[in-house]
């Protein structure tokens, strides 16, 4: 198992360098891409080979795929947008990005399949959070006026749950 490890990240690891490489050396297919536009692609791509490698044989290389290509995608839509300011949010999706991670690694590897709760409640919470903070950071000051009924919302469910859960049992 360790040797087709190393044989997965190797080939990984060559490919991106290629591409890279490619890009450096041969005027034509730099120029197809705006590099100064494009560079999150190359995040992406390089997070795609992990996921590969993850389907592939090492299931393992799926946590690190999904947040580098996450990263990636996060990246080439602040720089297509130039809504670098957006970053006070975004960055909640990390952990959801190790929730997906997790779920995929779950998914294909059946002995860690234990994983793929931890890894669905990863991706809950991140995207919670996610939302939160993007309506906070997004919301003009007379809806933020709204925010003690978001709380109100919030304790009244939980009272709800408590009181629920305690009938059950």
């Amino acid at each position: 198992m360790h040797k087709q490890k190393s044989i997965i990240g190797g080939l990984i690891l060559i490919l991106a360098g290629g591409c890279i490489l490619l890009a450096q050396t041969v005027p034509a297919f730099g120029g197809l891409l705006d590099f100064g536009r494009q560079w999150p692609l190359f995040i992406i791509g390089l997070g795609g080979l992990f996921l590969i490698g993850a389907l592939v044989g090492s299931p393992e290389l799926a946590i690190p795929g999904s947040i580098i290509t996450g990263l990636g995608l996060i990246f080439y839509y602040q720089t297509l947008s130039g809504n670098w300011a957006s970053w006070a949010y975004m960055w909640a999706l990390i952990p959801g990005f190790v929730g997906l991670g997790l779920f995929i690694t779950g998914s294909l590897d059946k002995t860690r399949a234990e994983i793929r709760p931890e890894g669905r409640r990863l991706m809950l919470i991140s995207g919670g959070l996610f939302l939160l903070f993007a309506l906070f950071f997004n919301l003009t000051w007379s809806v933020m006026r709204l925010w003690p009924l978001l709380l109100i919302a919030i304790g009244l469910w939980l009272l709800y749950q408590n009181r629920r859960h305690s009938q059950s049992s």
